[in-house]
């Protein structure tokens, strides 16, 4: 089922570089945001100036690009402003892919700002046409000041000119949020090496293209400081899925200080989500691709087992008051205030994860705060193996036997099995295309919420 809302986003101006008797400015409109005061209309984040400039631009573009592309099935573009979180300590600007299988974050950190404080707050900002063109010319050493949020937003308002965009926002969009932190949550560190070595691998690879989409999926071993392309998963390998979308990093690596991969410590034979991590001076640009070129990030079902199981959803509301957009979340901290153990705060995360309240920071294997300028609504509404698993069980559809379950009533009726491990699998459809690749089937969650309550029931 593809939901979409319409979102508005209300500018001051278009976002824009600017010349002038002072000098060269980055100016960026926000748009609807929240602050630690509240909802504001504009709200203003920083001003100030970027320390290297040139390679700020480049990332910035980056990120603009992929909210900019299609990579499956490519048609018209179709671009959501990014999102920007200010969190008293840096910027992170975000955005998702069209087909919302690549995520991008450039985190400006504070040695890449100078002057003015950086606020607290999560909005979206204008990236048009006109500024891409404007950051891709950009050159010379000449400071750039960068604008985060309007300029004498009174006297400006007051008159009415707005810039407005009503742009459709897929639900996928929101659950891609969550999937991204819970994927990077579960990455290691594979590989680190020089941006030349990093350059000459993705030059090798093949370009995407309006006719086809990116298909490809190739696979690298880390050899000391080098890749190693090889054709297929071998001990050590990092896979590569849907490479071609890993190119638009190529302009960014000139500026590049390092570059480091991410991902799950073992390799399969079908692809696996990968992070590519670009450091820039006071910056670091992120590229998240998920396991396959034809699969967004909203499908992957890594959110449904803390959903459906436990008190994630009550203590969820709990962790929340705490939150007040720092950088990065203290796992530790937040336990001894909430009163609860560590697992559940980290299921908790992943509960206001699925509204777009948490990411995750690979550099600093950290989750932060952010809250998105609209409503994300109710989480499972927007997971129909959620909700199908709910009415199995409201049904009365579900019956243990030991380490067996039978879900579902008459010819559709599914066998779960758990294993000495405590994995799941059952005979259904889904579960055989998976293998439980893409998280739980219905009938896998329906079993876990009955264990659950059988459980807990024992336990009283």
């Amino acid at each position: 089922m593809s939901t979409a809302l319409t979102q508005s986003y209300a500018y001051v101006h278009a976002s824009a570089v600017r010349e002038s008797a002072s000098g060269r400015s980055l100016a960026l409109e926000t748009s609807g945001g929240a602050t630690p005061g509240g909802e504001q209309a504009n709200p203003r984040f920083f001003d100030g100036f970027l320390t290297a400039p040139i390679a700020a631009a480049t990332a910035l573009l980056a990120v603009a690009d992929v909210a900019a592309t299609r990579y499956h099935r490519p048609s018209s573009a179709a671009s959501l402003d990014p999102v920007v979180t200010a969190g008293g300590d840096r910027l992170r600007m975000e955005s998702f892919s069209g087909c919302c299988g690549v995520y991008a974050r450039l985190d400006v950190l504070a040695p890449g700002l100078d002057g003015g404080d950086i606020g607290h707050g999560t909005t979206n900002v204008d990236i048009n046409v006109p500024l891409r063109q404007a950051l891709a010319r950009l050159g010379g050493l000449d400071p750039l000041r960068l604008r985060v949020g309007p300029e004498e937003v009174e006297a400006i308002t007051f008159d009415g000119h707005f810039v407005e965009k009503k742009v459709p926002l897929p639900q996928r969009w929101l659950r891609g949020f969550a999937e991204a932190q819970v994927l990077g949550a579960g990455f290691a560190l594979r590989a680190e090496v020089p941006p030349a070595q990093a350059a000459s691998v993705l030059r090798s690879l093949p370009r995407l293209t309006l006719g086809s989409g990116a298909r490809t999926t190739r696979w690298v071993v880390p050899t000391g400081r080098t890749l190693r392309p090889v054709s297929r998963p071998a001990p050590g390998a990092v896979c590569l899925p849907g490479a071609e979308r890993l190119t638009g990093l190529i302009p960014v690596l000139r500026h590049a200080t390092g570059v480091r991969l991410y991902a799950p410590e073992s390799a399969k034979a079908e692809g696996t989500a990968v992070a590519w991590e670009v450091g820039l001076p006071g910056m670091r640009l992120t590229l998240l691709l998920s396991p396959s070129a034809s699969r967004g990030f909203s499908g992957e079902g890594g959110v449904l087992d803390d959903l459906a199981t436990g008190p994630a959803a009550r203590d969820a509301e709990q962790v929340a008051e705490l939150l007040a957009w720092e950088s990065t979340l203290d796992i530790a901290m937040l336990a001894s205030q909430a009163g609860l153990a560590p697992e559940r705060v980290r299921a908790a995360l992943t509960v206001l994860g699925t509204s777009g309240q948490i990411g995750y920071d690979l550099a600093e294997q950290a989750y932060f705060h952010r809250h998105l300028p609209h409503s994300a609504g109710d989480a499972e509404a927007r997971n129909p193996r959620l909700r199908g698993a709910r009415t199995l069980v409201a049904q009365g559809a579900v019956r243990l036997d030991g380490t067996l379950a039978w879900v579902g009533k008459d010819d559709h009726t599914h066998m779960v099995r758990v294993d000495d491990a405590g994995r799941s699998s059952c005979t259904c459809m889904w579960w055989a295309k998976y293998q439980g690749g893409r998280g739980p089937c219905k009938h896998v969650l329906a079993a876990r919420m009955i264990r659950f309550d059988t459980t807990k029931e024992s336990a009283r």
